[in-house]
């Protein structure tokens, strides 16, 4: 995918009216295109190569890449560092900010660090409790939610001053972003929460695995009665199951996931459970890309990273456009680009 005025190809481009960052991932959705984003697992190493033979498995068909900050309360390598080897190479991703680890001096300290490095796309996330993952002896911070990070991003942003009142000399470009649930009551008062982190400052949405498409539609029905369809951009989270088993223990120990008994049971009757998980993904993301106002999709595919690539091409939905990644042809047909700033 190229940009008509992007200065070389995997650069930053420059900020258009009405975009707020420099980066491919928000020119996508306010190009309209149906953008894809995956999840990267941090490895459990300090090699940089590591890194980059995970995200090598998404070339061609994500338009960024979520660098997980400690994910479920585990430790791994950090967002901050994962996402400054992405930005190095050319990758775009989205670097994933938890309230559990930092308090507000990190946290802002955190912001400006990474636009320095490149990253043009955070979502701000309040983070799973200590209890959950491999440390539970651990200290939790929580010294600001999800709400009160997206504010003080959008003033270190918009106002050009930390949350004390002092002056930046260089504001961050970043497109922001926040979590989503709508599969977890209270039902009514998950699109209202939403409103809120909309409001605090979120402009784009990853929510939880979407199994369940029906609720997924009241959700978005809701969101547009309160208004906030026209202002965010959603990104609904899915991904492939690889068995009847792997599905029941996600809906009963990972908060936030509903996987109906219709999932599970065709998983349960498949000669090839792993095979009809893909299928089952595929049929979700073509049913979900109809809904108004959804976005793009987002992939988490957990220790089946490979079946990005055979999902998002059987499913079609980058409908022939090939997102830009390191090591693609830089050449470039000038006679044959489209007008500015659309698509190709």
């Amino acid at each position: 995918m190229i940009f008509d005025d992007e200065p070389e190809p995997g650069s930053p481009l420059p900020i258009l009216p009405g975009h707020v960052s420099p980066g491919r991932f928000e020119r996508v959705l306010r190009a309209g295109g149906f953008a894809v984003t995956a999840e990267l697992a941090p490895p459990d190493s300090a090699n940089a190569e590591d890194v980059y033979e995970r995200a090598r498995i998404f070339d061609g068909y994500v338009d960024a890449i979520n660098a997980t900050d400690g994910s479920g309360a585990n430790c791994h390598m950090s967002s901050v560092a994962v996402c400054a080897l992405l930005t190095r190479v050319g990758y775009s991703p989205i670097m994933q900010i938890s309230c559990r680890d930092r308090n507000r001096i990190a946290i802002q300290g955190e912001i400006l660090g990474g636009a320095a490095m490149g990253v043009c796309n955070m979502l701000c996330l309040t983070g799973d409790g200590v209890q959950a993952g491999d440390h539970p002896q651990a200290k939790p911070v929580f010294d600001l939610d999800c709400m009160a990070l997206l504010e003080t991003a959008k003033r270190l942003r918009d106002q050009g001053t930390f949350e004390s009142g002092r002056k930046l000399s260089s504001r961050p470009h970043v497109f922001f972003g926040a979590a989503g649930n709508p599969f977890v009551p209270p039902y009514d008062w998950r699109p209202e929460r939403m409103a809120l982190k909309v409001a605090a400052g979120a402009q784009f949405v990853q929510t939880q695995y979407c199994f369940d498409v029906p609720r997924l539609k009241q959700y978005m029905a809701k969101l547009d009665d309160l208004g906030v369809l026209d202002q965010v951009f959603i990104l609904v989270g899915i991904g492939p199951l690889p068995s009847a088993k792997t599905a029941d223990w996600m809906r009963r120990h990972v908060p936030g996931v509903h996987v109906p008994d219709a999932v599970i049971d065709r998983l349960a009757k498949a000669e090839k459970p792993k095979l009809e998980g893909r299928k089952i993904c595929i049929e979700l993301i073509q049913e979900i890309r109809e809904i108004k106002g959804v976005h793009g999709v987002h992939m988490m595919a957990y220790r089946q990273e490979e079946a990005v690539a055979e999902v998002i091409d059987r499913s079609g939905v980058l409908e022939g456009r090939v997102p830009w990644h390191p090591g693609r042809d830089r050449k470039i047909d000038i006679q044959h680009r489209e007008p500015e700033a659309a698509l190709s």
